[in-house]
């Protein structure tokens, strides 16, 4: 029996970085090239892994090794430097879910006697963490309504030291100028946090109009495929570094999670561009349905945010909410018409979603604080996804006619 082949002496051909002209695209497809983890492989691979050997006998004064994944993992490291360099971020964290990354960035960065300014049209999880937890750290939240919203100069004060944005917002879609908010923030020395799930870096980028830190819920558009739950924070060194110390009590992303981000993010821009073509599509097929009592989507509140989503985003997104005359029983009867559109909680898929936020992310609101964020009953959510635009007109219209009662 022969013995077998033996290891080539040479090393394995290495990658070389990615060119400064690489694109977007490109730039999502081959991330950072990691020769020194792959081993050659075109895909990177799952550290599955809960430790690491030290690199030095006894002694955990490692510097930048990999100890535990719970602190830093390569494989969950592999998407963090995509989204980093996708924001124009110094660095990023990876968490277990939005909320994770949301929760971990607010506590962070706000203590007893301090000011955290938001508004109150925020992802109902988000709003949910503000009040409940805030004040059991004596830290005062100010919620910040329409008109007073448009003018954060007069909201911020010198106790601000966090303001909590988010554009477009969820669920009515309304947009919000990020530099405006950053010049506030900054004049009183408060750091400005983003959500940025719903535009995804795709369509808009915090940080390059003047924001501190960009969160995302990356169970959304990021990982697209309603397959993986995961959260990203990014923003400089410096505020990272405050918030690692709770991204340790056990927020951190698991390595297979962190594999199917990696694979999904290869997609995000052909994904997101489908997905803002669609969503162009509809909402010219649904401005005149009469059973469209108000039609909700970046731009479309008032000519000033018109020119603001003009100029803030490069894409509109897949994201779009209607307000459905009749009220509760027919956006109900709405739901129960969709025959492509499935009726569930999440968004930014492949597969398009709906849901009437009064009875799902915003249930926990008062009836009165839904209508003053403009979340009516009747109020559906719909989340695009990569569908032929033509089968998702006709399925939201014949579910509206059917909603109305003008079908059988």
């Amino acid at each position: 029996m022969s013995a077998p082949p033996s290891a080539p002496d040479a090393p394995r051909r290495g990658r070389a970085p990615l060119p400064e002209w690489a694109g977007t695209a490109t730039r999502l497809v081959h991330g950072e090239r990691r020769a020194d983890f792959n081993a050659g492989a075109v895909v990177f691979p799952i550290y599955q892994t809960t430790t690491f050997r030290f690199p030095k006998e006894h002694s955990e004064a490692a510097g930048d090794a990999y100890l535990y994944s719970r602190n830093r993992n390569p494989t969950v490291e592999g998407p963090a430097a995509i989204l980093r360099d996708l924001e124009g971020g110094e660095d990023a964290r990876l968490f277990a879910s939005g909320m994770a990354a949301t929760s971990a960035a607010v506590l962070s960065l706000a203590g007893a006697g301090d000011e955290v300014v938001s508004l109150t049209d925020l992802y109902g999880g988000s709003r949910s963490l503000l009040r409940q937890f805030l004040p059991r750290y004596a830290v005062q939240l100010r919620e910040v309504a329409e008109p007073e919203a448009r003018s954060p100069e007069a909201v911020v004060s010198p106790r601000t030291r966090l303001v909590v944005l988010e554009t477009p917002t969820n669920p009515v879609l309304r947009v919000h100028d990020i530099a405006r908010w950053a010049a506030a923030a900054h004049a009183v020395g408060a750091v400005l946090l983003v959500d940025g799930t719903f535009a995804t870096p795709i369509n808009q980028r915090p940080l390059a109009l003047g924001a501190d830190l960009v969160v995302h819920s990356a169970t959304k558009y990021l990982g697209g495929h309603s397959d993986v739950t995961a959260g990203a924070v990014v923003g400089p060194r410096a505020l990272l570094d405050r918030i690692d110390p709770h991204q340790e009590l056990g927020g951190s992303l698991d390595p297979f999670s962190g594999f199917l981000l990696h694979r999904s993010l290869k997609t995000l821009a052909l994904r997101v561009a489908r997905q803002n073509e669609t969503g162009r599509t509809v909402v010219a097929a649904l401005e005149r349905h009469p059973a469209v009592e108000r039609l909700c989507y970046p731009g479309r509140a008032s000519a000033e945010e018109e020119q603001l989503a003009a100029r803030q985003m490069r894409g509109r997104g897949g994201m779009l909410a209607i307000a459905v005359r009749g009220g509760a029983a027919a956006a109900e009867r709405f739901l129960a018409h969709l025959r492509i559109i499935e009726v569930a909680a999440s968004l930014g898929g492949v597969e398009s979603l709906a849901s009437r936020p009064a009875a799902t992310s915003h249930r926990h609101l008062t009836a009165g604080e839904r209508a003053r964020s403009g979340i009516d009953d009747g109020l559906v959510r719909l989340s695009l996804g990569i569908e032929d635009a033509s089968d998702l007109v006709r399925d939201i219209s014949e579910a509206l006619d059917a909603s109305a009662g003008t079908v059988a």
